[in-house]
């Protein structure tokens, strides 16, 4: 079974985790942020001790734990009737990451989607991100050369997959618009889809 999904693509800091919980928070849509799976893992177990360490030097999980992980939790999410994909339309934030794992994710999403969440401005993006990790208490945010590092892999690795879904599914946003302009621009978007 495919799931019906929409993606929430842009860089780090630029709104994807912030609409994700938006949208999640409507009757029968479902956020999934993999940040979100990875952060909670325990850092005592093996995949937790190489999340640490790749995230720490601002590289990306590599996509075979990745694909594991997402499998794992969403049959889980399914299992417990969290996610019910019959109902439910998906909203991944931070995955797919690559075209590598949108190839391997083809089987698995229907992507209705794509929300661009557009900032050129890189500084406003850093700004972001450091008042985030002192925020939310997230230490993969706290270092600016690892800030830095993350933008350079979401421009190298990530923002292709804008050529990839092409531009019949993808919607470009201004991500430093007020969040609740962001938002409705989503909704808009989704109610055109339907």
């Amino acid at each position: 079974m495919q799931y019906r999904t929409y993606l929430l693509l842009g860089a780090p800091g630029s709104g994807k985790g912030t609409q994700g919980k938006i949208l999640g928070n409507i009757p029968r849509f479902f956020h999934l942020s993999m940040g979100d799976v990875f952060r909670a893992l325990d850092t005592r177990t093996v995949i937790g001790q190489k999340f640490v360490d790749y995230s720490s030097r601002g590289q990306l999980v590599p996509d075979e734990i990745t694909m594991e992980l997402l499998r794992a939790h969403i049959g889980h999410l399914v299992g417990i009737h969290a996610f019910k994909p019959d109902i439910d339309a998906l909203v991944l934030d931070g995955v797919p990451r690559n075209e590598r794992q949108a190839e391997i994710m083809r089987d698995m999403i229907d992507v209705h989607r794509v929300f661009h969440l557009s900032c050129p401005d890189r500084e406003q993006l850093v700004n972001r991100i450091r008042k985030r990790a002192l925020k939310e208490n997230r230490f993969d945010d706290a270092n600016e050369e690892t800030i830095r590092r993350r933008l350079v892999t979401y421009e190298e690795e990530s923002k292709p997959l804008l050529d990839f879904y092409g531009p019949e599914r993808v919607r470009s946003i201004n991500a430093l618009a007020a969040p609740i302009s962001v938002v409705k621009e989503i909704v808009d978007a989704i109610c055109e889809v339907k």
